[in-house]
């Protein structure tokens, strides 16, 4: 059930609104970017600011709300991933999986690096876990001899938020490139 913060489900109404709330902010943040009108999308959806701010008290929890399922299924990906790659390969499809995710919405990438920053945003936890399993992943190349020593999970993703921005801004083949240029550049061979 959905709960906006307490123990209690929301009635009928509010759970039509907040449904309402988070069509209405997909199509727009498809749109317009991460950084909507909020009060253009409480007035598409039909309910008033106060109304939207109710349900999501700020954009990072409307935004980890919309994210909630994608995000739950990349990271079951990127935790399958070891066991049916070798390390670079891992590393690398985690990389593209991250990126194609990251410019689902423009300015995404940009938003997720902040939340990692802000250990109050509600895609804190997100983004750290997002981290976790890109430095696992760079670890087990790294180990496997793949990927430089030097090369750390940090890098990693500042080379995925690079690839994301790419697609965004031109296109996903040229970020397909900018991404094998980049894993190329980072591995030992």
């Amino acid at each position: 059930m959905s709960t906006t913060g307490s123990a209690r489900p929301l009635r009928a109404d509010a759970r039509r609104n907040r449904e309402r709330l988070l069509q209405t902010a997909d199509a727009a943040f498809g749109e317009h970017g991460v950084e909507a009108s909020l009060e253009q999308i409480a007035r598409s959806a039909g309910v008033a600011i106060g109304t939207l701010y109710g349900h999501f008290p700020s954009r990072a929890a409307l935004a980890a709300a919309l994210l909630r399922e994608r995000h739950d299924e990349l990271f079951a990906r990127g935790d399958s991933l070891p066991g049916e790659r070798v390390a670079l390969d891992a590393l690398t499809e985690w990389m593209r999986l991250v990126a194609a995710h990251a410019a689902a919405y423009h300015g995404l990438a940009e938003f997720l690096g902040r939340g990692l920053e802000d250990e109050n945003s509600e895609l804190h936890a997100d983004c750290t876990r997002l981290a976790g399993i890109t430095e696992r992943l760079a670890g087990q190349a790294r180990e496997a001899g793949a990927l430089g020593a030097h090369v750390t999970g940090a890098d990693v993703t500042a080379v995925i938020s690079a690839v994301s921005w790419t697609g965004e801004q031109t296109s996903p083949g040229q970020a397909e490139r900018l991404l094998a240029l980049a894993v190329r550049g980072m591995t030992t061979r």
